[in-house]
């Protein structure tokens, strides 16, 4: 549990000034904290064939490396908000960057592939506290007036972060080993929990409502929606990746998985206080742009989890080549997300969100010309720029669109919502894709195996996009005027679309304010 320390007077939750020392401090904490989650999303695949060498691992057990962390960060994200809201964000945060930071240590320490993918898991659930809370932080933290600043800065730092992270995973790699991908998250946190704790204020989501009875103002977390939703992800995922042994175990798994997912519906349906409820689906636009996310980062986990195997394997780069590869695409997103953004305003959705899908599909195509001693320059580069700016033009819209398709007072729900779906939909295609184009437990052992493999994979995830393109062209409309438009307006993760906060009416006194 962490220390509560006093919080001064002159600076309780939602006064604090950007421009003041303890909003640096509140910043700096928040970015730290975000920071270890997404540079763990992002550098873990460059490191995957020295971890496969090193502890002998086949490629199922570098599928649950990616995945174990996936399953429980997709499955409890939503929970962990609430956990915020009701026990403390900066207790809940703070809980989160510990928990992560042990996880991390457990999975740099890991002897075997078995002690690694556990750690993975535990790591997931670390990431499923703090990733939430260092929006809600700084939301609770400041000034009315500061906020859309403050969140600028922050998205803006964790894109930096993000654009680093394959960088500073190969060159980890290749220098002192695997390990210490996982193990920087250590010195991070020891730097980050003493600051949390020390300036950054306590806040509750009790302190908010968004005109609705008091019950509604301290709302309960659906654990059991949690745990179903999870453990549906993890069977359906293990029923995927073992489905090459044809044993009794995977359609045993697979039937489970199945159940646990209708049981999460119906449990969903029932809760007063549902973690997703399915009142939410009724607006044809959000589900319409759900389901184009579930559709391009399906695409983009499959694509970014066999590209870095394909550099290495086949093309014959270093862990920090295939690292420094990878930069182009997250420098365009975070250099020009906000004009796409604001070019989506003009325009309207369904142009950008028909358009982006189709940019990524030939960006994919383009890497099939990636093989043995490719060119970076005449291979490589263009392939990811044509991605890059694909996801340029799609994630943007794609964020605003799904705040302006609900109610202002569920805007929040729904981006988390679209957040897990997209991190639901890259760990199921990790698990898909080897299979659907023919992997073997060794490919990635065999340059000419899983080139193959990757030449059948690519098309795949191009239809995959296609079918998104399609979707978005054929449902995606111009939302009313006034609608909720994004605050993380500068983004540069590619393993899902960016979290976005709740704006709530501040109970005492009547005075606006918000609440992540």
């Amino acid at each position: 549990m962490a220390v509560s320390v006093p919080v001064p007077e002159n600076n309780p939750a939602g006064t604090v000034r950007i421009g003041a020392r303890a909003g640096r401090w509140i910043l700096l904490t928040t970015v730290l904290g975000s920071s270890m989650a997404m540079l763990d999303s992002t550098v873990v695949n460059v490191a995957l064939p020295h971890i496969g060498r090193d502890l002998d691992a086949g490629l199922a057990a570098l599928q649950w490396t990616v995945n174990a962390y996936m399953v429980t960060l997709a499955g409890l994200i939503l929970l962990g908000g609430s956990l915020g809201d009701h026990f403390g964000r900066r207790g809940v945060f703070v809980v989160g960057v510990v928990w992560f930071a042990v996880a991390s240590a457990l999975c740099g320490l890991a002897p075997s592939a078995e002690v690694l993918i556990a750690a993975r898991a535990l790591q997931g659930v670390g990431g499923a506290l703090l990733t939430p809370g260092s929006l809600a932080l700084i939301q609770a933290s400041f000034h009315p007036d500061d906020r859309g600043r403050a969140v600028g800065l922050w998205s803006g730092f964790g894109g930096i972060g993000a654009a680093v992270g394959p960088f500073l995973g190969g060159w980890l790699v290749d220098g002192p080993g695997w390990r210490w991908v996982f193990l920087l998250n250590v010195p991070l946190a020891l730097l980050c929990v003493p600051v949390a704790l020390r300036h950054v204020p306590e806040s509750r989501g009790d302190e908010y409502v968004a005109g609705a009875p008091a019950r509604e103002g301290k709302r309960r977390f659906d654990v059991l929606g949690a745990v179903l939703g999870a453990l549906a992800l993890a069977l359906v995922t293990y029923a995927l990746i073992e489905a090459r042994s044809g044993s009794p175990a995977v359609w045993v798994c697979a039937a489970a998985g199945v159940a646990a997912g209708v049981a999460f519906v119906v449990v969903e349906k029932r809760r007063p206080d549902a973690m997703m409820p399915p009142a939410i689906f009724r607006s044809r636009q959000f589900t319409a742009v759900n389901l184009v996310t579930l559709c391009v980062y399906a695409a983009f986990g499959g694509f970014f989890f066999l590209a870095a195997l394909q550099l290495q394997v086949v093309a014959g780069y270093s862990a920090l080549g295939a690292g420094a590869a990878m930069l182009p695409t997250t420098a365009l997103m975070l250099l020009l997300s906000a004009r796409s953004g604001e070019l989506a305003d003009r325009i309207g959705p369904r142009i950008p969100l028909t358009v982006g899908p189709l940019l990524c599909a030939t960006g994919m195509l383009l890497m099939l010309r990636v093989g043995e001693d490719a060119s970076y320059v005449a291979d490589v580069l263009p392939a990811l720029l044509v991605q890059g700016l694909g996801m340029v033009t799609l994630v943007a819209p794609l964020t605003a669109t799904v705040l302006a398709s609900v109610d202002a007072g569920r805007a929040g729900l729904a981006s988390g919502i679209n957040n897990a779906a997209a991190r639901a939909a890259g760990l199921i295609a990790v698990a898909a894709l080897p299979l659907l184009a023919g992997m073997g437990p060794e490919a990635y052992r065999s340059a000419a195996a899983f080139d193959s493999a990757f030449r059948r994979a690519m098309p795949m995830c191009a239809a995959v996009l296609v079918a998104g393109a399609v979707v978005a062209f054929a449902t995606v409309r111009r939302p009313p005027p006034g609608c909720r438009r994004p605050e993380c307006r500068t983004h540069g993760g590619v393993t899902a679309p960016p979290l976005e906060a709740v704006r709530h009416r501040r109970v005492a006194g009547g005075a606006a304010g918000e609440s992540a």
